[in-house]
């Protein structure tokens, strides 16, 4: 099992839409909230804010607004396989004006989602 040792953010760019890939060490469910809430500020004219988190046997997504199941879902299903708990998982979408199709759009989130644990400083928990 892995764990996020700071915070990584990772830009994909796909038919003028920006994804913003954010990954947050999270050891207490709770302060997710305020956690999203300072994202809402940082990032304040995007249009979704889709995440999916883990911590411990806790676990949680929302596809904010998006195609029921192309987000959220999708992005707490890379947190499983990928093995990574005490993790908060934030794709911060600016809408570039082309509708992107339910089945583009989940792949987008997705790579978006791969790009920053790729690119993340994973720690391995004993």
């Amino acid at each position: 099992m892995f764990c996020v040792k700071e915070k990584s953010v990772k830009l994909t760019e796909v038919m003028k839409s920006k994804f913003i890939a954010i990954l947050i060490p999270l050891d207490d469910d709770s302060l997710f909230k305020d956690i999203l809430k300072d994202l809402k500020v940082e990032y304040k004219k995007a249009k979704h804010y889709c995440y999916a988190y883990r911590v411990g046997m806790k676990s949680k997504s929302n596809d904010d607004g998006e195609p029921s199941g192309t987000a959220g879902r999708p992005l707490l299903e890379l947190l499983l396989k990928r093995d990574i708990n005490n993790a908060a998982l934030i794709v911060v979408r600016y809408f570039g004006g082309v509708k992107l199709g339910a089945s583009r759009l989940l792949r987008t989130y997705v790579q978006a989602g791969v790009n920053v644990i790729n690119d993340a400083n994973l720690i391995e928990m004993n």
